[in-house]
């Protein structure tokens, strides 16, 4: 990490695109289905409703049992991820194991093919990764105040919950955002908090959904007004002068 005489945190960060391609995704959880068939079931994965949230470490209450006319034995391993929880170098964030995703989704009345469980979690947490990285990339513009790394010390799903920038583009046609979640990143004594969109993209081949993640920080603060102001500005000229991009 750097001091305080730098502009920015050289945080080293994959090279991926938030443009997410995955495989094709059976119905059930809300976040994977067209807009217009989730007007009938209730709005938010049900990973990330709070009510079931463990409050010292933000993560799922789930049960690993087995339901009684379970016909297919799901995994109970839980998939330790790339996104750190903690100052601790070793504390990562543990995905949902398929068996708790089957069963939160069961306790809401959500009725999904078991075996398409497992590629559902996949999805789930490849988009989590993908966030991750993005919030890296943002991450890495502000100034460092101490050589700790950032990490995600918790998170909230507010589907219900629009952004502004979300409502804004919604006025002039634009699709709205199927999931949002509010990301608390914390670093040097200090949590910034970021916001995420979750759109659907138009499919380029049939049968295989594209996802479109907007990954911004929250205008809680100056530096984060700024920030985003210059990556605008930063965008525009890109856009009008393609040959000064570097």
């Amino acid at each position: 990490m750097a001091d305080q005489s730098v502009e920015s945190c050289p945080i080293r960060t994959p090279e991926k695109s938030t443009k997410v391609e995955s495989v094709s995704i059976p119905p059930g959880c809300p976040m994977h289905k067209p807009a217009e068939e989730k007007k009938t079931i209730p709005p938010g994965c049900p990973m990330h409703k709070s009510s079931e949230l463990n409050e010292t470490n933000m993560m799922p209450n789930l049960a690993q049992t087995k339901q009684p006319d379970q016909t297919v034995d799901l995994p109970t391993e839980r998939v330790i991820s790339s996104i750190p929880k903690s100052k601790e170098s070793d504390a990562k964030w543990e995905y949902p194991s398929p068996q708790q995703f089957y069963n939160a989704l069961r306790r809401k009345g959500w009725e999904t093919p078991e075996e398409h469980i497992e590629t559902m979690v996949d999805i789930h947490n490849f988009l989590n990764e993908e966030a991750w990285n993005e919030v890296l990339k943002w991450e890495s513009k502000y100034k460092c105040e101490c050589a700790e790394d950032p990490y995600l010390s918790k998170f909230q799903g507010r589907p219900q919950e629009p952004t502004p920038k979300a409502r804004l583009f919604s006025l002039f046609g634009a699709p709205r955002p199927f999931d949002r979640h509010d990301w608390y990143v914390s670093r040097c004594g200090t949590t910034r908090r970021y916001v995420i969109d979750y759109y659907e993209a138009p499919e380029e081949v049939p049968g295989v959904p594209v996802f479109h993640l907007d990954i911004r920080p929250a205008l809680d603060d100056v530096d984060s007004m700024m920030i985003r102001l210059k990556e605008a500005a930063k965008s525009k000229w890109e856009e009008w002068f393609p040959s000064a991009k570097e």
